[in-house]
């Protein structure tokens, strides 16, 4: 926390003919904040900010987003050189204990990560409670809540080494889950890890491998899903990672915690986007259509809208989308689906759009959902587990964030106030008389 006797800056709050001083405070990076921790106290009113997007909840050093500049960093670097330079578990150690690891403890850590992929064969048993057709969200929020009446040894929040280890097999075994209920859905037998295997590949494995035959995973296939990981990791306090830290600070395991942002994640607004995106662009089916949806789109009485342009944060380019442009050139050549209709579709759809002076004034530009759809398409997902997979991306971000949160002397419970608008005070009156 900025020191506010050093920060001698204030904001001025006039109102009912009363003046308040308010504290602010300046951050590394981004726009200076006022305190209003006080200001019931002192003013006896609260502020209205429906959604939280004007509110600074926490304090944070993990992610940084400037939406107006098109920056993403993880801990300062930059997202686009973490994609290209680095890979999932080494940004995992970043967002964990903020600094690159050293070639010794990188090694260190994907030891431990590996060393925990296996779940407690117990576990196998929920699985076959959910029907058949159930969505892989439904199953892994149900399975990774449950986690926490398997590992008593890890949900002592107050225990530092209880919460390093909750951390580790929370990122060791989402891959794990997220196959199996993928593998469940499917009615084929569950795959179990291979140690041997880099993060990224170990997933791939346990989706697609089958015990009647060999499987051997695409180096460009399991890069672009390293990719699609570490794009995911984490995106400063979206709507389920405050969901994370909200639950967090009531003190619950870390279990239900990251089982609450799943279930925040699943909802459309949110982590189906890249899903939407692609049925949009299936929707659309052909080049020749493109004209007639993107007049829809701009035509404001209809419901229409382009899926995977703009984004609630980026009002300029999103950081990731050209990274995520990149995979899925290389996916789509490998598969030789790179004359895939939908494809071609969304190439002409973004040609069209970025030459359309509505979409560049208004800034919609691609976004990193436009991209990984097709990409996970094309390796074989279908649509159900795209935020399955988003899910097990952003854990390492959910965890960080969790951790951070533990740690802060000014972390208190959540309890957001209201702007009540129901009924005043009113006498009971009873039921022959109404």
């Amino acid at each position: 926390m900025p020191d506010d006797k050093q920060d001698a800056k204030t904001a001025t709050l006039t109102f009912d003919n009363k003046s308040l001083e308010l504290p602010m405070l300046s951050p590394t990076c981004g726009p200076d904040v006022i305190d209003i921790r006080k200001l019931y106290a002192q003013g006896d009113i609260f502020t209205y900010d429906p959604g939280f997007t004007s509110t600074a909840a926490c304090e944070s050093n993990i992610t940084f987003i400037d939406g107006e500049e098109g920056v993403l960093l993880h801990r300062g670097y930059p997202i686009e050189q973490l994609a290209q330079q680095s890979h999932f578990l080494e940004v995992c150690y970043l967002l964990l204990y903020g600094e690159l690891p050293s070639a010794e403890k990188l090694e260190d850590f994907e030891n431990r990560v590996t060393k925990h992929t296996m779940i407690h064969e117990q576990m196998k048993n929920f699985f076959s409670g959910f029907r058949r057709d159930a969505h892989p969200m439904a199953i892994m929020t149900g399975v990774v809540g449950a986690m926490s009446a398997f590992y008593h040894d890890s949900t002592d929040i107050h225990d530092p080494w209880q919460r390093e280890v909750a951390s580790i097999r929370l990122i060791a075994k989402m891959p794990t889950i997220a196959a199996m209920a993928f593998k469940y859905s499917m009615g084929q037998p569950f795959v179990y890890p291979l140690n041997e295997l880099d993060y990224a590949s170990n997933f791939l494995r346990m989706c697609f491998s089958v015990p009647a035959e060999e499987y051997h995973v695409d180096p460009i296939l399991a890069r672009a899903m390293d990719r699609i990981f570490t794009l995911h990791a984490d995106h400063e306090q979206n709507a389920s990672t405050s969901t994370v830290r909200l639950a967090s600070s009531s003190g619950a395991n870390p279990f239900a915690c990251i089982a609450a942002g799943i279930a925040c994640l699943w909802g459309p607004a949110h982590g189906g986007a890249n899903q939407a995106c692609l049925e949009m662009l299936r929707e659309i089916g052909t080049v020749d259509r493109i004209p007639e949806f993107i007049a829809r789109a701009k035509d404001k009485n209809d419901p229409f809208r382009l899926m995977g342009f703009g984004h609630r944060v980026y009002k300029n380019h999103d950081p990731r989308a050209t990274v995520m442009k990149e995979s899925a050139d290389e996916v789509l050549e490998l598969m030789g689906i790179e004359n895939n209709p939908t494809l071609q579709v969304a190439k002409e759809l973004e040609k069209q759009a970025l030459e359309d002076p509505y979409f560049t004034e208004k800034k919609l530009f691609p976004n990193v959902d436009f991209y990984s759809g097709i990409i996970l398409d094309a390796m074989g997902f279908p649509t159900s587990m795209f935020t399955p997979i988003f899910a097990l991306s952003r854990t390492v971000g959910w965890v960080a964030q969790w951790k951070e949160m533990l740690t802060d002397d000014h972390m208190k419970i959540g309890r957001p106030r209201q702007l009540y608008t129901g009924a005043g005070p009113r006498d009971y009156v009873e039921v022959e008389n109404r």
